[in-house]
């Protein structure tokens, strides 16, 4: 199960996938006290959105910078060193073991590394034909026990795979997962998703919901109505 200290609004965190700051600033203006958690991810922080991880946090709102570094240790840790101080929450890695370590030990006293396991958006015939001989679940594990015996403070996984790691790294790190969908969402180009209540359930923390609250007509109300449908399984 997940972790009963996390507010429930804070476990919802809206992907800024926009093609501009204006537009991101735009619909966190509408959004309003609906939403706590954003995301920036390559297409907004590529269009000169990384200034505005300060801006929303000196807003009392909390970012998670999905810029999935991968490099070598000593350009990683320099990287994460800046990242620390842009007043970000959380950092994803890609999960190999000389990148965790780096952004681990360059992370300072407030940014939290989030390792990201296999990408949702990957299926077994993806796996293996990156060259992998390991299929999904058994990546997904393999990655989890070194984030978790790196001191990595969390892992980014798809909520399939959410009870299954909650065996291996029980509560020491919190779990992220993206490829979420309302029940009646289009599942775009994720292969991998589950609906909030059963991603929570199965042991997930924090919900990364982009299309279905960025393009609903009602972004406010899609936003609250995710929130509404995890609560009682907060509560049971």
């Amino acid at each position: 199960m997940p972790a009963t200290d996390i507010p429930p609004r804070d476990r919802l965190i809206v992907a800024l996938d926009v093609a501009s700051v204006e537009a991101a600033e735009a619909l966190v203006m509408r959004l309003g006290d609906s939403v706590t958690f954003y995301k920036i991810g390559y297409q907004l922080a590529f269009a000169g959105g990384l200034p505005l991880v300060r801006k929303l946090a000196d807003k009392g709102k909390k970012v998670f910078l999905d810029l999935k570094l991968h490099d070598i240790g000593n350009t990683v840790a320099r990287g994460v060193e800046n990242i620390a101080k842009s007043g970000a929450t959380f950092l994803t890695v890609h999960a190999y073991p000389q990148t965790m370590q780096a952004a681990v030990e360059a992370r300072g006293p407030n940014l939290k590394i989030l390792a990201v396991t296999v990408l949702t958006s990957y299926n077994e015939d993806d796996v293996k034909a990156a060259g992998y001989r390991l299929g999904v679940a058994d990546l997904v594990a393999q990655r989890a026990r070194q984030a978790d015996e790196l001191g990595v403070d969390g892992l980014v996984c798809s909520a399939e795979e959410a009870a299954n790691l909650r065996k291996i790294v029980a509560k020491r790190l919190c779990l992220v997962t993206p490829g979420i969908r309302p029940a009646g969402s289009a599942s775009g180009d994720q292969k991998r998703i589950m609906t909030p209540a059963r991603a929570v359930a199965a042991g997930a923390d924090y919900l990364v919901v982009g299309r279905p609250v960025v393009e609903a007509a009602d972004p406010k109300a899609a936003a609250d109505a995710i929130v509404a449908e995890i609560m009682p399984v907060l509560v049971s």
